[in-house]
């Protein structure tokens, strides 16, 4: 089973995405976690979700691009969480100077999900809803807000189920999830 699981900032879309993939584990459960330690908000951000997930038996795997490249087991009760594809997005276009086309980091990104996809049982994964504020940003900020959306499109596509959390009610937007 895919499930994608968006929201804004502060929704509870992680708390709602542990617990489901809590639910689906028949055996260890992958945190595959995408955000790299910048700064005192980020370092902040990750204790609090290390903390939130502390004692649930998650096994943490550090993956901040090329998400193909995970180191997970492949089997029919492979279950993994991915927190979360707005980091990964990131991470792919500022860091190391990419020379890719957006077009191309859409691609890649997009084939790296699935191909982790093809290693589990049921995935789980998080992203932003970054597009609802209305506000005008640099040429830069804007292409990764449209190639997020690109990502997060495909992704509810192909996904069995959709889920927005809002003020931490998940809203049914696809399928059924548990």
């Amino acid at each position: 089973m895919l499930v994608v699981v968006t929201g804004g900032s502060g929704s509870g879309k992680s708390v709602y995405a542990e617990a489901l993939i809590t639910r689906l584990a028949k055996a260890d459960k992958y945190y595959i976690a995408t955000m790299k330690p910048f700064g005192a908000e980020g370092q902040q951000r990750i204790a609090r979700h290390r903390q939130q997930r502390q004692g649930s038996g998650f096994i943490t795997v550090e993956q901040y691009t090329q998400i193909e490249k995970t180191a997970i087991p492949t089997g029919e009760h492979t279950t993994a969480l991915l927190e979360c594809v707005s980091n990964l997005v990131a991470n792919e276009m500022f860091d190391g100077g990419s020379t890719r086309s957006a077009e191309e980091l859409v691609c890649d990104i997009t084939a790296g999900i699935v191909n982790l996809y093809t290693r589990c049982c049921h995935l789980v994964i998080v992203t932003n809803e970054v597009f609802s504020d209305g506000n005008r940003y640099d040429r830069e900020t804007a292409e990764y807000i449209r190639c997020l959306g690109t990502i997060n499109r495909h992704l509810a596509k192909i996904a069995d189920s959709v889920v927005e959390v809002v003020y931490s009610i998940p809203v049914k937007i696809k399928g059924d999830v548990l």
